[in-house]
């Protein structure tokens, strides 16, 4: 068998359903130089291990020159080896013949997220909600905040609530209390759902590939505080939100999604906002769902999503 652990899927795309006789899932991620061979390669490895590839995405970028690849497998009933097993193979023939980068991922465990929040409910409030239905893959194990405006409502759904408050300016202080608890909770990623604090260097460091941000923008834009009301100063006809991963270099890291929406010099800047709000939310539930599904590779200064 593929997977450890026993769970059931459904053949194609994740997230379709489960059924009791189809054999567990599991996803390889690869990236690497681009040259001729690598899709054949990585289908020839899984075939010759008894593995059924159900979803396949390949990707090469011109500009960079690297191949990026997510393929979906399951054993096909003749027994293929357990993801360890192929892990050491591929380690050993196909990733040491391309210099990839790769990764065996078991698809149905959850991606272990913890969420950060300040004063503004909106991207909560929606995370949770799909969350709790179901129809985000992930685990939410914990909500962090400096402030305690959210606490009735991240209890409600009966995730643990943990107050960081930054004590007499002693940021550093609190920056490493939540990197503590992130370790503790054993989670995966970072979800920045209008957490109004700026993260230090180090700590960027720490979360590199593993924080996501929204920023109530359509990047590049109007930056800082109150940006809608710098955009309705300007008259702008269109307004949007951006999802990107967080790095030292403020609102610049790698961008996963965005969207926009048409506005109008009728607008006030709280109609702004109230659009703005739900662009947020949408933008920042699709990256962190892409992200849970092992779906984004981060290419320099941008990103691929292989959807």
């Amino acid at each position: 068998m593929i997977e450890e652990r026993s769970r059931s899927r459904t053949l194609g795309p994740e997230g379709a359903g489960d059924k009791a006789d189809t054999p567990p899932s599991a996803i390889l991620t690869t990236s690497c130089p681009d040259t001729t061979g690598i899709v054949a390669a990585v289908a020839g490895f899984l075939a010759s291990n008894n593995c059924l590839i159900t979803e396949a995405q390949h990707y090469d970028d011109p500009y960079e020159d690297r191949s990026f690849m997510r393929v979906v497998f399951h054993d096909n009933g003749k027994g293929a080896p357990s993801l360890r097993e192929l892990n050491e193979q591929f380690a050993h023939t196909v990733a040491n013949r391309f210099h990839m980068t790769f990764k065996f991922h078991e698809a149905h465990r959850k991606c272990r997220i913890m969420i950060a929040v300040s004063r503004q409910g909106h991207c909560l409030n929606s995370m949770l909600h799909r969350w709790s239905t179901g129809t985000l893959p992930v685990e939410v194990v914990a909500v962090v905040s400096n402030h305690q405006d959210l606490r009735s409502l991240t209890e409600w759904h009966g995730v643990p609530f943990h107050y960081l408050p930054i004590l007499d300016g002693r940021k550093r202080e609190q920056e490493e209390r939540l990197i503590e608890l992130f370790q503790k909770v054993d989670a995966e990623l970072l979800v920045l759902a209008r957490y109004m604090q700026i993260l230090s260097p180090e700590a960027c460091d720490f979360f590199e590939g593993r924080a996501i941000n929204i920023h109530h923008s359509f990047l590049p834009g109007f930056k800082g505080a109150r940006a809608y009301h710098q955009a309705h100063a300007r008259g702008v006809k269109l307004i949007g939100a951006t999802a990107h991963y967080v790095t030292t270099d403020l609102d610049e890291g790698p961008i996963i999604e965005q969207e926009t929406a048409r506005v109008d010099h009728t607008m006030s800047p709280e109609d702004l906002m109230s659009i703005g709000s739900d662009l947020e939310s949408v933008v920042l539930n699709r990256a962190v769902k892409w992200h849970a599904e092992r779906r984004i590779f981060i290419n320099g200064a941008k990103t691929v999503v292989l959807k």
